[in-house]
Order: C-alpha cells, then structure tokens, then sequence
C-alpha cells in the first residue's frame, strides 16, 4: 500500500488485530531520497536466500544487488538489504 509522504506509515503483522501506537513511523524521520526503496528480508538463512532468488526469478532484483547475510543475533536468522531505485510518479488524490 502507498501512503504519502504527508502522513503516518504504519507497520502491522498478519496476527495483530490492530495497528499499536507503538508501530506508528512519522515520515519525518523516514531518510531514503525520494525515488528510493529499501527492502529487508529477515528470516532463516534458506528462506532469504530463496525469497532473493524468487525476485531475481521475477525480474525485480538481481541476486547481486542484496547486501550479504547479516547474522542477526538469534540463531538461524538472518537480515539481507537492496536499496533500489524506482519512478516516483504524483501520488493520487
């Protein structure tokens, strides 16, 4: 979902039932230039490994543009970044 820039970005997961003051991210302190995306995979070493190689598959990423594994401090899990470059077009009104 695309939300502009002039409000608030929520996060939420699949099992909360509601958005918690907690996970609001004012857009202020969002920093990426306008026209760039940062993706995080967190997860188990085979699982981002995969999810990687399904969006090379895709055609959205090659493998090559994702940062190396990044040990996370929990056994078997991992974090891997692409920042990536997109259009911006005028959001709808």
């Amino acid at each position: 979902m695309f939300i502009p820039s002039n409000q608030d970005a929520h996060a939420s997961t699949a099992s909360a039932a509601s958005t918690s003051p907690s996970a609001v991210i004012p857009s202020s302190t969002l920093s990426l230039p306008q026209g760039q995306v940062r993706h995080l995979l967190l997860g188990p070493p085979s699982a981002v490994h995969s999810t990687i190689l399904l969006l090379h598959k895709l055609g959205y990423a090659g493998p090559n543009d994702w940062s190396r594994a990044i040990a996370m401090g929990k056994p078997n899990e991992v974090m891997a970044i692409l920042t990536k470059r997109v259009s911006v077009s005028a959001s709808p009104e």
